[in-house]
């Protein structure tokens, strides 16, 4: 059998393990021949390829990024792209297709399937949003770079007895800013899934100073005021409809310096989150997927994603997984709040 894959969306830590897994086991174990899509969905769309073999995968483990490269295409949202890939698949002999990503990339997966296309997916995605599996490898990777990066904040800010304000990303979910606040001990932790009182936001920062310490606000990039407090000024939307989200780390910056007459900054980690190597965790759950994903291509067990439920891999079905986002419940938040202005 002859196996295309690619990798779709944003890059994340962990890709190059996944594809490593899926050319190893296939090619040693059950004799398939790879083909590399370069650049997200374009690949199949352009006919864009690359090798994929054995030697092509060596030492690509502890490699941050992707060797297939990625882009935002939806091909849905181009003129006869479902007929194009599928000629593009015929021409180069391909008979199923593994996809790497997040709900985007995924999704599309979703309805290729749906249109005939032999797919199998694999989650991907630092944001930890995508439905029926537990964790999405670069999850661990994006929270400890975060954590690492408050820690360093806290004695910085102490020195200046300034707030500063650490905006994370996430879209429109709050896994990174939680864990990574709560790990790196933020004062007040801001996510998409609730909105929030500036002038709440000030009294805890206020609070901290009061006991001699410097406050830290961690905010995830998704995360609102309530309502007539900010307007969102940028509404430029990509191939899937998204937003570009940003901007309002500086925002709450200002807002809680004029409240509090105590300087404020900002940190933006953006995309610093997404690179470099991955963790010993996010490398063994993507070698793992990898694994699991070549087994379900090999028994044909199409339209299927792999997914982490407690510590196993399972199969769910690929329209389960992008049905509708994973966000933080808002118990598993107010756990948070006893740290809250301490």
């Amino acid at each position: 059998m002859r196996i295309g894959v690619l990798t779709g969306g944003g890059d994340c830590p962990g890709l190059n393990a996944v594809i490593r897994a899926v050319v190893r086991k296939g090619v040693d174990v059950y004799g398939h021949e790879f083909v590399g899509f370069r650049d997200g969905w374009r690949g199949p769309l352009e006919g864009l390829t690359r090798p994929l073999g054995i030697a092509d995968v060596r030492g690509i483990l502890p490699r941050g990024g992707t060797i297939l490269g990625s882009s935002r295409t939806n091909p849905f949202k181009i003129e006869n792209g479902v007929e194009r890939i599928k000629d593009n698949l015929a021409a180069q002999g391909v008979d199923a297709l593994i996809a790497i990503g997040g709900e985007d990339t995924l999704g599309v997966a979703t309805k290729l399937y749906e249109l005939g296309v032999q797919v199998i997916g694999v989650p991907k995605t630092i944001d930890n949003d995508l439905g029926a599996t537990d964790y999405t490898f670069g999850f661990d990777t994006a929270v400890n770079i975060a954590m690492e990066a408050i820690d360093r904040l806290h004695t910085t800010a102490e020195s200046h007895h300034r707030t500063l304000v650490v905006e994370v990303m996430g879209r429109h979910a709050g896994w990174i800013a939680l864990h990574a606040g709560l790990a790196g001990g933020a004062n007040v932790i801001l996510l998409p899934e609730r909105q929030f009182d500036v002038e709440q936001v000030a009294t805890y920062v206020e609070k901290r100073f009061q006991k001699q310490y410097a406050p830290i606000v961690v905010v995830a990039e998704g995360a609102h005021p309530l309502d007539g407090q900010m307007q969102l000024h940028n509404q430029e939307l990509d191939a899937f409809g998204h937003v570009r989200l940003g901007g309002i780390g500086q925002w709450l910056a200002e807002q809680i310096e004029a409240k509090t007459g105590k300087e404020a900054r900002t940190v933006v980690l953006g995309h610093i989150q997404r690179g470099g190597t991955p963790t010993a965790f996010d490398r063994v759950l993507a070698t793992r997927l990898g694994l699991h994903a070549i087994d379900a291509v090999h028994e044909g067990d199409w339209g299927k994603m792999m997914a982490m439920q407690g510590t196993d891999i399972v199969r769910v079905p690929l329209a389960e997984a992008t049905r509708e986002l994973k966000t933080v419940p808002l118990e598993r938040y107010a756990e948070a709040e006893v740290f809250f202005g301490s």
